[in-house]
C-alpha cells in the first residue's frame, strides 16, 4: 500500500509539474525584456522614460482587461485551447519583438511594433496563466487547487526571476532582437508541451452568470489586494530604501524574500489541509505586518533582511489560501471565470501599489511605503477575521 501510494504521489507531481512548467515558459517570456525595455524604448528609440513606462504598462493592461473572457473562454472549450491561444499570442509578440529591433532606425515604427508585441503578450499571459490552473485542477481534481496554485506561483516568481538577467545578458551579447527570437522559442516549446498533455473537456452545464461570479469570490480578491500591497512595496522599494540609507545587501533582501516565498509555497498544501485556507491566512497577514514593520523601522541591514524574509513568507499563502476558499464559493462550469476575476485583483493592486507608495515616499521618505504595506494588510488582516466569522461569505 505504501509503495502504491508513493507511485500515485510521483505520478501526481510529474503531471503537476508538465502543466507547472507551461507557465513556467511563459513567464520566462514575460521576464526576458523587463532589464533590457525600458533603457531600449528610453535611449534607444528616443522616446524617454514616460514613454519607457508606458510600453512596460500595456503588458499589465491587456492581462486585465482579458482575464475574465479568457476565464470564459476556459470554462466553455476546456483549458487546452487557451493554452494554444497564448502560446500563439506569446510568438506573435515574439515576432513583433523582432521586427521592432529590425525597423529601429524608424523610431515611431519601432514603438508601434513594440507596443503591439507588449498587448500581445499580456493577453498571452491571461491565456496560459489562468487555464494552467485550470487545466491541473482538472486533471487532479478540486482537492489540490491549493498545492497547484502554490507551484503555479513558484514558476511565476522563479521563471521572472531567472530571465531577467537572461534578458539581459542577451541582449548585451546579441542586441534586442535576440529578444524576440527567443521569445519565439518559448512560445513553440510551450505549444509542443502542451500537445503532450491530455485535454480537459469544456463544462457544458450552464453556471451562474459572471456578474454572481464576481460577488462571490470579491470579497477575497479584496483581501488578496490588500495583502499583495506589502508584496508591491517590498520589490519596488527595497532597493531604494537601502540605497537612502547607505547601506549594502539590498539585493540579498530581495533574495531572502523569494527564497522565503518560495520556502513556504512548498509545503502549503500540507499546511492548508491541517489548518484551513482563512486560520493560516490570517497567522501569514501577521507574520508579513511584522516583516514590514522591521522593515521599515530597521537599525542595520541584517534587521532589514529579516524583515524582508518574514515579509516573503508571511505573503507566500495568501494567494492560494483565499483562492482555494474562493474557488469553492463558485461552480465547477465557473471556475474559470472565478479565477481570472480573483487575478485581477492581484494585477490591480500590483498596479496602483507602485505609484501611491511613491508618492508618499517622495513626501515622507522611504520607510512611508512600508508602512502604507503594512496598514493595507492590517486591512486585510481585519477583512478576512470577518469572512472566517461569518462562514467566508
Amino acid at each position: 500500500m505504501n509503495t502504491a501510494s508513493q507511485t500515485i504521489q510521483s505520478s501526481s507531481t510529474l503531471s503537476l509539474l508538465s502543466i507547472v512548467a507551461l507557465t513556467f515558459f511563459g513567464y520566462v517570456a514575460i521576464g526576458l525584456p523587463l532589464a533590457v525595455l525600458p533603457t531600449y524604448v528610453d535611449s534607444g528609440l528616443g522616446f524617454g522614460v514616460v514613454w519607457a513606462g508606458i510600453t512596460i504598462s500595456a503588458q499589465y493592461v491587456a492581462t486585465i482587461i482579458s482575464r475574465a473572457q479568457v476565464g470564459r473562454l476556459c470554462d466553455r472549450y476546456g483549458p487546452r485551447r487557451s493554452v494554444f491561444l497564448g502560446f500563439f499570442a506569446y510568438g506573435f509578440s515574439g515576432a513583433l519583438t523582432l521586427a521592432s529591433a529590425l525597423v529601429a532606425g524608424t523610431p515611431a515604427l519601432s514603438l508601434a511594433l513594440l507596443l503591439l508585441g507588449r498587448l500581445a503578450l499580456g493577453v498571452g499571459e491571461s491565456l496560459v496563466s489562468t487555464a494552467a490552473i485550470t487545466w491541473a485542477i482538472g486533471l487532479m481534481g478540486s482537492r489540490e487547487t491549493v498545492r497547484i496554485i502554490s507551484w503555479n506561483g513558484i514558476a511565476t516568481y522563479g521563471g521572472i526571476a531567472l530571465a531577467a538577467p537572461f534578458g539581459a545578458w542577451l541582449e548585451g551579447q546579441y542586441g534586442f532582437f535576440a529578444t524576440g527570437a527567443v521569445t519565439i522559442g518559448l512560445a513553440i516549446a510551450g505549444l509542443m508541451l502542451a500537445q503532450t498533455r491530455p485535454a480537459v473537456p469544456g463544462v457544458k452545464e450552464k453556471g451562474i452568470g459572471t456578474g454572481q461570479v464576481f460577488s462571490r469570490i470579491a470579497p477575497f480578491g479584496v483581501a488578496l489586494a490588500l495583502a499583495s500591497s506589502g508584496f508591491g512595496v517590498v520589490m519596488a522599494f527595497v532597493a531604494l530604501f537601502f540605497h537612502s540609507r547607505d547601506w549594502d545587501g539590498a539585493s540579498l533582501a530581495l533574495s531572502a524574500f523569494g527564497l522565503a516565498f518560495i520556502g513556504v509555497r512548498l509545503g502549503l498544501a500540507q499546511a492548508v489541509a491541517r489548518f484551513g485556507g482563512l486560520p493560516l491566512a490570517r497567522v501569514s497577514l501577521v507574520l508579513e505586518i511584522l516583516g514590514l514593520m522591521a522593515l521599515a523601522f530597521a537599525p542595520s541591514p541584517t534587521i532589514a533582511i529579516i524583515g524582508a524574509a518574514l515579509a516573503g513568507a508571511g505573503f507566500a499563502p495568501i494567494f492560494p489560501a483565499l483562492g482555494n476558499e474562493a474557488m469553492a464559493h463558485v461552480p465547477p462550469q465557473n471556475r474559470g471565470v472565478a479565477l481570472g476575476l480573483y487575478s485581477v485583483f492581484l494585477d490591480l493592486a500590483l498596479g496602483s501599489t507602485g505609484p501611491i507608495a511613491g508618492l508618499l515616499a517622495n513626501r515622507f521618505g522611504y520607510t512611508a511605503p512600508f508602512l502604507l504595506g503594512a496598514g493595507a494588510v492590517l486591512l486585510s488582516l481585519a477583512l478576512i477575521m470577518s469572512l472566517r466569522k461569518n462562514g467566508g461569505l
